[in-house]
Order: C-alpha cells, then structure tokens, then sequence
C-alpha cells in the first residue's frame, strides 16, 4: 500500500509540532532569501508571518507563483552536478500545481517537451506538478527521464536497446504496454503514479518526441545502424525542494551536452557499448588498449553527435564551450558573493577532462537549497523496482 504522510498530533502545550517547527525554520530560511536577492519584494516580516499561520492551520505552505518561479530557478543554480548553470536565471516554470491525476500529468508531460523543443532551439523549462502534503503525497513519474529508450532482455542475458532501462521495460510491459517495434531505439512510455492511483502507463505522441538521426561526417552511420537520440534531456525523476517543500514530479531540461550521448549513454559499456563497433568501423586494432582505439573511436563517436546535431538544428553545446561558460558562472556568482556549489567528478567532462578549464580546480560539493535532490525510492522507481505497489 502507499504510504502516506500523516499529520502528527499538536503538543499538549499548544505549540508547533516538530514537523511544523522544522518546515518553520525552511520556510524562513528561503522566504528570507527570496527577498534578499529580490530586494523590490521588501521585507520578509510580512510573508514570513503568513507563512507560519499557514503551516500552523494547515501543516503545509503554498509558495505564491513568483516563489515558485524564484525557488526553481536557484534550484538549477544550487545543482552542483550541472555544468551549464550559466543561464539559471532563464529557466521557464510552468506552474502545474494543480494536477493531482496520472492522465493531465502524462499530457503535461508531452506539453513539457513540446514547449522545450521549440522547433530545436531547446528551451530550459520545468514543471510543477503538486507537491507532498501532510496526508497526500505528491503525484510520482517513475521515468528518470521523459524520454528514455527501451531495454528488452532476451533469454540468454542480452539486452536489446539501453540496458539502462531493462527494468522499467520490464515493468511497463507488466502494466500493459504492447512494446515498441522491438529496436534498440523504441520510446518508453510514461509510468506515471497520480495521488489516487497506482501506476499507470501513457505513450509519448510522436508530435512530443524530436530525434536526431547520428551520422559521422565522413560515413552515414544512421542509415545502416539506425543509430538516433532524444534532442530534449528532460530529467523526471528528481525531487524539487523548495522552503521545505517537496515537488517529487517535477520534470526539467536544460540542452545536452554532446559528451553526455557521445561518451556516456552511447559510450558506457553497461549502456550501448558502442566504442569496439566504431573501432572496427575505422579500421582501428582493438587487440591491444595500448593502441588508444578506444579513445580514438571515443573522439569519432562524439564528432559524429555534435555533427549530428549541428545538422538537424537542434541546439547542443561541446564540452570546451560549456566549460568556459562554467568558469564564468564561476566568477559571476563569486562577484556577487555567492558560493558555487560543484561535483568535480560530474562538473569535468567524461571525455578530454584535463584539456578543460574545469579540470584544474577544486570545487565545494555542497548540497544547497532550494536544490534537486536524489531520493533512493526515486531510483528505484526508475529501475522498476517498486512493484509491490502494483498489487
């Protein structure tokens, strides 16, 4: 059974709950923020008095539309995995808290990706969906992503598609999904949970999904391979934290970077493994790792999604640009006096780190707030693990 949030008793002395004395202390702490960075606001003596009143009565706050759009906005800023935090300030909030029900949810969702796509000028966007209360939790996508490809296990242990989603493959074709035309690039859909429900499963309209055909510069690789990806990185399965709220749908995208397809997703062995099948495509002798095929085929493999992208139009920044944008979000934010927080291991690029500016320099790995965070129930919705809600 779902488990819910419940509301604990008040104390016999009449004051706040442990519960509402901690949102209390959040709720202020972001309230003062808030008014800090947006000086025209005024003081926070006023709103921070709602706000206690509101948790008091209720055990919850509602953030008015511009904290929304304010706390979302510095979530990005605040994410210290994200290498492109230079244009926080122009995330667009959809503000969708008023859709509790699986069905609205998934064709928001295909909304989302549309408003994102904008034609291949990929626009950062999120949505909110409603949040955990005492009570009702929050509605659920179990999709790490938006749009993520399918993984089908054969008998024999092998995966067809991205290994990576073999679990929440298996769980949608439980929850009724016919599955794809069974190549390594099928579309999962949308597992979506609402307030009221159990998960339920909701094809993406093609309309919804842009893909970009990959070819290197000099061998149409697509046409024989089939070889595509998404053109929208539109992460689902992140918590959105705000003053002490908690939006557990919430999905968001900034544009990719081309090492994230090209030396990642396509890259990883426990992923496409696509690195030994360019080597012999170029030629390359893969008897020995000393003959550097494997970061010769590395190298290739991400000439060919940048090249692929540059082609289709659809906006994608290279791993040099986007670490030069990073050192000057550095010194904008350290002007302002500002703390940056950074994860050295996902703030270097997975490919040439050291001829990056980012490589040379250490970094805070702070978790700051408002922020996105990794919950391990989110996780393992997203690897189809938790099926014990289903019966």
């Amino acid at each position: 059974m779902r488990k819910f949030l419940t509301r604990p008793r008040r104390p016999a002395s009449g004051g706040p709950t442990p519960a509402e004395a901690a949102l209390c202390r959040e709720a202020a702490e972001f309230v003062r923020l808030h008014h800090t960075e947006e000086p025209a606001l005024g003081g926070p003596e006023r709103r921070l008095a709602e706000v206690r009143d509101e948790i008091r009565a209720t055990g919850t706050y509602r953030h008015t539309t511009e904290e929304l759009t304010f706390g979302a906005r510095v979530a990005w800023r605040n994410s210290n995995r994200c290498i492109g935090r230079l244009y926080w300030r122009s995330l667009r909030v959809r503000d969708l808290r008023g859709l509790t029900d699986a069905e609205p949810i998934a064709e928001a969702c295909a909304e989302h990706l549309v408003h994102a796509t904008n034609g291949g000028r990929i626009r950062p966007l999120i949505t909110v969906f409603a949040p955990d209360a005492p009570g009702r939790p929050a509605p659920r996508i179990w999709n790490e992503q938006l749009i993520r490809y399918a993984g089908y296990r054969a008998q024999d242990g092998r995966v067809l598609g991205d290994p990576r989603n073999a679990g929440l493959t298996d769980l949608a074709l439980r929850l009724g999904w016919p599955g794809g035309p069974r190549t390594a690039f099928d579309v999962l859909p949308l597992v979506v949970e609402g307030v009221d429900d159990k998960p339920r499963v909701f094809e993406l309209p093609r309309h919804a999904i842009l893909e970009v055909p990959l070819d290197h510069p000099d061998d149409p690789w697509s046409r024989e391979w089939g070889l595509r990806w998404h053109a929208v990185p539109a992460i689902s399965g992140m918590c959105l934290e705000i003053g002490g709220i908690h939006y557990p749908a919430a999905p968001f995208n900034g544009w990719y970077m081309g090492t994230e397809i090209g030396a990642r997703n396509l890259a990883d062995t426990d992923r496409y493994d696509l690195l030994p099948r360019v080597a012999r495509r170029l030629g390359l002798d893969t008897a020995d790792d000393r003959s550097l095929w494997k970061d010769r085929a590395l190298v290739e493999l991400n000439r060919a999604v940048l090249h692929s992208f540059d082609r289709a139009g659809v906006t994608m920044a290279d791993h040099h640009t986007e670490s030069r944008r990073f050192v000057r979000h550095l010194e904008r934010e350290e002007h302002k006096g500002r703390s940056v927080p950074a994860d050295w291991s996902w703030i270097v690029p997975p490919m040439s780190g050291a001829t990056t500016e980012v490589f040379h320099r250490t970094y805070d790995a702070a978790e700051l707030r408002p922020g996105f965070a990794h919950h391990p129930e989110a996780a393992a919705r997203a690897r189809g693990e938790s099926i014990r809600r289903l019966s």
